[in-house]
């Protein structure tokens, strides 16, 4: 299971992913993240966009990378359905996104941001679990 959406709140968006590694947390989280802004399977990788996001720690990167994916859809007017997280470590990340220019055919639910309400990044015996809550 790559993420799944928890019914615990009513005015934002609750979501866990997880991953076998830093890695694939990542890339699951946005695929959880924009699965909440455009309808993702409609979404074509047709445009690159290289992120670079630093952190204080694993928390903190989450929490930015997050923020930076949705600033992206704000100010370059993009979707993406597709990540490619290249490098990684607890404090610094460098990533492709590929996606497409907004259409309203394709639009989801706003997202303003993500929230520190039940927000954590958690090593388990599987791997990695990130709790994840947007404001909608």
């Amino acid at each position: 299971m790559k993420y799944k959406f928890i019914d615990d709140l009513t005015s934002d968006v609750l979501f866990e992913a997880y991953g076998k590694d830093l890695k694939d947390l990542f890339t699951n989280a946005a695929l959880a993240l924009f699965s909440v802004i455009c309808q993702i399977g409609k979404v074509k990788p047709r445009i690159k966009k290289e992120v670079e996001v630093g952190g204080e720690d694993t928390k903190d990167l989450m929490f930015n990378w997050l923020q930076e994916l949705i600033v992206l859809v704000d100010t370059e007017e993009m979707f993406f359905s597709k990540f490619e997280v290249r490098e990684i470590d607890e404090r610094h990340l460098k990533a492709k996104c590929y996606g497409e220019g907004i259409t309203k055919g394709k639009s989801g639910t706003l997202v303003k941001g993500v929230t520190y309400h039940k927000f954590g990044v958690e090593k388990t015996d599987k791997g990695y679990k990130v709790t994840v809550s947007l404001d909608i």
